[in-house]
């Protein structure tokens, strides 16, 4: 531990603010920096009173009551006049140091999240549950939630763990793949089957296995997993399929492909070859064109829909980024953003980075000014692009109660993430898009 010399008024004050910010999302006020500082010279309340021209009892009994008040609810324990500054130097060096490492290196968020962040919340039993599966010969993990709720970190994870199993595996994130590509069977198939061989560090053996004059694409895809992919290797593979429903506009694509997978899925219950194959497919939302019960890999398997953040894990999530709120707090911000990951997260990292206020992001959250006004423009961008939907959408942000819309709309406005489902009713997913979108739709 640092010897009382070396611990500076300058290195106290921060820390105050910084304990004081995380437990109220307010920074200390010039008054209270003033007590602070003639505590920290032992001035006595006159002393300080008589210096700077304010009545000893009102600094004592009103100003200095509160401030040690609210130390006292920030660090658990009572502080007063008299022992704040040990109580200081303990907080960084026994609350704090577990979180030194990530926050001096926290990075904005964005995309996945890495898998060796400490910001990675689990949720109850899910992460657990996949992992136990995907060691099952011929599984199927299929991962429903909106955009920006944390489906590839959970992807990462499994992956991971297939890896500490010495499995192969695959990732292959469908959003990215060329249009022309996707929307043709027969392109989309043999890239497929291409892309997952580079993966696995196979020759592309296409052309001696491809046979267009008698088969189709998904008996060809078929016979190059059968017949040479899933042969080559030694051990299970893991394919994840992430962004499954960029497929979902394309009738002749998703009938035929999706009816492959389940068919692949009821092969690995019999087949040793195809046990040795592991599915994990990725979707924001339900499928909105009509498939065979019987040949849908939608309604097998193991279904995973991940939820927003409870109370509990927003408060962990905020601990993380060294922000000690209190209950209030957690609960002010939630009643914005509700429990979404990303939304928390953008929230967390921009008060962490202190270039802003938990009050101030609170107020300019649904604003042009606030935290929040690139991540509402790219969905006002998008909503713009599809008209009859952004009119569903009004509907849904200038109504009271739950408003009936169509399947497919339903499905759209829920796999941007910005509406909850009930039935055909739907809601907006929080105030934040509500306040936003009623105002400039």
């Amino acid at each position: 531990m640092k010897s009382e010399s070396e611990f500076t008024w300058s290195q106290a004050k921060e820390r105050a603010n910084q304990i004081i910010f995380q437990n109220t999302g307010t920074h200390l006020s010039d008054l209270e920096i003033l007590i602070l500082q003639g505590a920290w010279e032992k001035q006595t309340y006159i002393q300080i009173a008589q210096e700077n021209g304010y009545s000893a009892e009102y600094l004592n009994k009103d100003v200095g009551n509160k401030m040690w008040s609210k130390f006292s609810t920030a660090l658990g324990e009572k502080i007063t006049k008299k022992n704040f500054k040990e109580a200081l130097q303990r907080w960084k060096e026994d609350n704090n140091n577990q979180f030194v490492s990530s926050i001096v290196k926290l990075p904005f968020p964005e995309g996945a999240v890495a898998l060796d962040s400490p910001l990675y919340i689990e949720r109850e039993n899910v992460e657990n549950l996949c992992y136990q599966t995907i060691e099952n010969p011929g599984s199927l993990i299929r991962i429903k939630a909106p955009k920006l709720m944390g489906k590839t970190s959970l992807i990462m994870r499994i992956l991971a763990q297939a890896k500490a199993q010495n499995y192969r595996t695959v990732y292959l994130d469908l959003s990215s793949v060329n249009r022309t590509v996707i929307t043709n069977l027969y392109k989309f198939l043999k890239w497929l089957c291409l892309t997952v061989g580079r993966q696995l560090n196979l020759e592309n053996q296409l052309d001696n296995y491809w046979d267009t004059e008698i088969l189709g694409s998904n008996d060809n895809c078929t016979v190059y997993f059968e017949e040479y992919l899933l042969t080559e290797i030694d051990t299970p593979l893991v394919l994840c399929l992430d962004a499954v429903d960029r497929l979902f506009p394309y009738t002749e694509v998703i009938e035929d492909f999706f009816g492959m997978l389940r068919f692949w899925h009821e092969r690995g219950k019999i087949s040793d070859v195809w046990k040795r194959l592991r599915l994990v497919i990725a979707h924001s939302t339900e499928v909105y064109i009509p498939l065979d019960i019987n040949q849908s890999p939608f309604n097998a398997g193991l279904p995973i829909e991940l939820s927003e953040f409870n109370h509990n894990q927003v408060q962990r999530l905020a601990q993380l980024h060294g922000i000690n709120w209190n209950n209030y707090l957690i609960q002010e911000l939630m009643k914005i953003v509700g429990g979404h990951p990303y939304l928390l997260r953008l929230a967390m990292y921009e008060i962490w980075s202190h270039k802003i206020t938990l009050e101030q992001l609170l107020k300019e959250a649904a604003t042009e000014a606030g935290v929040y006004s690139n991540h509402l423009r790219r969905n006002w961008e998008t909503l713009q692009k599809l008209p009859g939907l952004t009119e569903a959408f009004k509907q849904v942000v200038t109504s009271s109660e739950p408003v009936e819309l169509d399947s497919k709309q339903i499905y759209q406005l829920h796999s941007m993430g910005l509406v909850k489902q009930k039935d055909n009713y739907v809601m907006p997913q929080c105030h934040l898009y509500q306040d936003y979108f009623r105002r400039v739709l």
